[in-house]
């Protein structure tokens, strides 16, 4: 008896990772839903679609919202009488060093972010459950991993979504139900034009903020298709030897890699050197990326 295609939600997927992960998917034979906040915004992506000769049925969906979830979740359920995986991708950038970033931004992006996925989570766990059979992918990022200055309220989103995905791997684990973080480098996608908040002029804070830009700019000119980051998604739910953590685009690996590596005191020493050019190099020789713009 053939196994029917799995019935995947996508959270975020008008733009960016999201987009390019639901249409991956899609032309690999599954059934996904790819929610959006507005229906009338999402002509790309069904354009995209039809190029490819492929469906995303469109749901309306803000992840920051109960409501709304509930709502839109449940007409899923509806239609497809069961989800098997949900793609937990729907979040926001957030710039700002610990200090000056408002807490109503902190507020913000864990609710996007993190509650979002957890609010998913809630309503489609209990039918993966019984059925003994599924996957929830949350999308993470190397920032989860290495925090990145310049960025606190981004950081913590994806450093408390890391913890949170390790022990629901765990929970989940009697279960049949699988978890999976993907953990994106650098990748071309919307949130970065959208994710240019700085501290105020004059803030002592300036050459924080001045070096995590340097650090985009420097990554930007080799940033990763977003289809990448779809391949690794499909690979997590599809494969026979599961891993809890896949890390996918430019520096990803040499990112982590060099975090796990370097010492907590070099680490903190890293941050204490004041000129920006020897800061460059040695971010660069500690984590196998070129920031420097050297040739």
């Amino acid at each position: 008896m053939t196994q029917p295609a799995d019935v995947v939600v996508v959270t975020g997927a008008n733009s960016g990772i999201g987009r390019a992960v639901a249409l991956h998917l899609a032309e690999r034979g599954m059934t996904v839903y790819g929610t959006v906040r507005s229906v009338d915004k999402a002509a790309k992506l069904l354009s995209m679609a039809d190029d490819r000769g492929v469906t995303v049925e469109l749901v309306e969906l803000d992840v920051a919202d109960d409501e709304s979830v509930r709502a839109g979740l449940a007409r899923v359920l509806a239609e497809a009488g069961r989800v098997d995986v949900l793609v937990n991708n729907a979040g926001i950038g957030g710039n700002g060093v610990v200090e000056e970033a408002p807490i109503e931004t902190y507020a913000e992006v864990m609710n996007v972010n993190v509650y979002g996925g957890l609010r998913c989570l809630k309503v489609l766990l209990p039918g993966m459950r019984d059925r003994r059979r599924g996957t929830v992918v949350n999308m993470s990022s190397v920032a989860g991993r290495f925090a990145s200055i310049a960025q606190g309220p981004y950081v913590m989103s994806k450093w408390a979504l890391e913890a949170v995905s390790e022990q629901l791997a765990q929970e989940l684990a009697p279960f049949g139900v699988r978890v999976a973080i993907i953990e994106p480098g650098i990748t071309k996608s919307a949130i970065f034009a959208k994710n240019v908040e700085g501290t105020e002029p004059g803030s002592p804070y300036e050459p924080h903020l001045r070096r995590m830009f340097r650090f985009y700019q420097a990554a930007l000119a080799h940033a990763t298709d977003a289809d990448e980051v779809g391949k690794v998604v499909h690979e997590a739910i599809v494969t026979d030897a599961p891993r809890l953590r896949y890390t996918v685009s430019w520096g990803g690996d040499e990112i982590v890699a060099g975090r796990a590596e370097i010492s907590d005191e070099d680490w903190v020493a890293l941050g204490a050197i004041v000129d920006d050019d020897e800061y460059y190099r040695a971010f660069s020789d500690a984590f196998g990326v070129d920031i420097t713009n050297r040739p």
